[in-house]
């Protein structure tokens, strides 16, 4: 798991800084500054938990386990739930979107709770 982990963070690291580039070059002339601010939380929390996703991958070597492994796995949906929804309001305008993106905020914090647990009990 500590490689799936640790790829699937580096992944989501180059994408963020795509997105982050793609939003300060291609978007500022098109979306508005509520909406580009948006799109730029969504950036911001993709690559804290893409990073988050690479600390997973080291506390999976020192305490393999089911809570290291979910706190990957929350990390992961809170990243395509989260980001995923602000992306799609910010680019599309769908505002119902916006109800979704507090689940992969729970997601992400629960996430954070497994993982400070694994530690607690490694």
């Amino acid at each position: 798991m500590d490689k799936t982990f640790f790829a699937l963070g580096a992944i989501f690291a180059f994408i963020a800084v795509g997105a982050g580039a793609f939003g300060a070059h291609g978007l500022k002339t098109r979306l508005d500054a509520n909406m580009l601010a948006i799109f730029e939380t969504a950036v911001r929390y993709q690559m804290y938990h893409a990073l988050a996703l690479l600390a997973v991958a080291w506390a999976y070597t020192r305490w393999p386990g089911t809570l290291v492994t979910a706190s990957g796995f929350l990390f992961v949906a809170g990243i395509i739930v989260f980001s995923g929804s602000l992306y799609l309001l910010s680019l599309s305008g769908i505002r119902w979107l916006g109800a979704i993106t507090p689940l992969g905020g729970l997601a992400m914090l629960a996430g954070w709770v497994c993982l400070a647990w694994a530690a607690f009990r490694g």
